[in-house]
């Protein structure tokens, strides 16, 4: 067990050598490779949940479906904290931050419960929060969101006593939500105001597969559709959600998955360069050249190698939160690392689990690999002729082909690819 020799925690009024605000998967992979890398000052890891940190993808699934329990969530243990001299405060928000004078990378911040967090270096790791629904009846009983455990808590005790559940936003974490609660019984209906099914994330060929296969197995799926107002009962609960064409659809739960928006709050009381999030460079450091930052809520260069260099990104998923956190703790240890790599992503939806390899902007040719018999399905995207992504959905095997491919900025033949037959590792040149 490592001594961490001189990190004892430091008394009361004085500074923490590392201040990570916001218990994320960032920030807890941030202050473990820290540790692996030798960083022997005393780290704290600040939440604004009253819980452990915790992973957050099965929250949609597997654990509102009652498949695992709580503790299979929990990154770490207590010990594990104590071990490794790491202070986690939980249920505290930070609602200030006054900078050092004499030095711009140290200062305090101060808690919503008058608690005060001095600090030598600081981390912003915050993620995003949902986007609101602004609609009359959005403030209802029933109407919730899905982003966190409290909100996945407050659903799990409304599922056993709904008929009927309306899901808006056809992204990921609305389909997820509404094949998990299908599978449990539930009448779903999903309502979309855009043309197409995960809109941002995939090509057209992938929304309709998408949109085919959630239709098939029972889910009623709205594309362009508007909500004029959400109504409730005698009770004032969730009755039904009423469409701009008049038309009446009845819920218990209307579940809102529109997307999120990046905390950039505390970004902006520093003073940080703040555009679609805080704005950073290769490193994770942000404008002031001191500050910290990683995960949903950072800005960055595009991370795939040959992108064009004014070219910035924020990415949304569990990988991009540990590669990038991983980057951030080695410019702590004054390492200039840069983020690079190819980003990669998964949902479950049911049983559909996709698999997205590298960013498909800019594609001018796809190749649709559609194996009905074996439940596959893939397109594969090229940009003059290079491969440059792909959407695999039950076809794991089409995914890690890709993805070595792009990790070895190998390329894979399109004309070959198009032969469903042929496994994609052997075209890979």
């Amino acid at each position: 067990m490592p001594s961490y020799a001189g990190a004892d925690a430091p008394a009361a009024g004085q500074a923490t050598g590392l201040l990570i605000i916001g218990a994320s998967q960032s920030g807890v992979q941030l202050a473990g490779s820290l540790r692996a890398l030798g960083f022997d000052e005393h780290i704290t890891l600040l939440g604004d949940e009253d819980h452990r940190p915790y992973q957050r993808p099965a929250l949609s699934k597997e654990w509102l479906q009652g498949k695992v329990g709580n503790e299979s969530l929990i990154f770490r243990t207590n010990d594990y904290w104590v071990d490794h001299n790491v202070t986690l405060v939980k249920n505290e928000r930070i609602e200030d931050i006054q900078r050092d004078a004499d030095n711009p990378g140290a200062g305090v911040a101060i808690g919503r419960s008058g608690a005060t967090y001095p600090y030598r270096r600081l981390a912003l790791t915050v993620g995003a929060s949902p986007r609101r629904l602004d609609v009359q009846g959005g403030t209802l009983p029933g109407v919730v969101y899905l982003r966190n455990a409290d909100d996945a808590l407050h659903l799990k005790e409304l599922v056993p006593e709904a008929t009927d559940v309306i899901v808006v936003g056809g992204g990921f974490i609305g389909l997820e939500a509404a094949a998990s609660l299908h599978e449990m019984g539930k009448n779903v209906t999903v309502l979309e105001h855009g043309p197409k099914l995960i809109g941002r994330a995939v090509g057209d060929q992938t929304s309709e597969y998408f949109l085919k296969a959630h239709r098939e197995r029972g889910l009623d799926v709205r594309l362009e559709t508007q909500i004029d107002e959400i109504l409730p009962d005698d009770n004032g609960n969730v009755k039904a959600v009423r469409l701009t064409d008049g038309e009446e659809i009845s819920a218990q739960i209307v579940l809102i998955g529109i997307g999120v928006i990046p905390n950039t709050q505390l970004a902006e009381t520093l003073g940080l360069e703040v555009d679609n999030g805080i704005v950073v460079d290769a490193h994770a450091i942000a404008s002031d050249g001191t500050t910290i930052v990683a995960g949903d809520v950072a800005n960055m260069p595009n991370p795939v190698p040959g992108s064009p260099a004014d070219e910035r990104i924020r990415l949304e998923s569990v990988n991009n939160a540990i590669e990038h956190a991983k980057v951030a703790a080695y410019s702590l240890m004054g390492r200039s690392e840069e983020y690079a790599g190819i980003p990669w992503f998964w949902s479950n939806q049911g049983d559909i689990k996709l698999q997205i390899a590298g960013l498909s902007t800019g594609y001018d040719q796809t190749v649709v690999r559609h194996d009905t018999e074996h439940g596959k399905f893939s397109v594969l995207y090229y940009r003059d002729g290079q491969i440059i992504a792909a959407d695999c959905a039950n076809a794991p095997l089409d995914f890690m082909a890709v993805r070595q491919a792009l990790s070895k900025s190998k390329n894979i033949d399109a004309n070959g690819a198009a032969d469903v037959s042929t496994m994609l590792k052997t075209l890979i040149a």
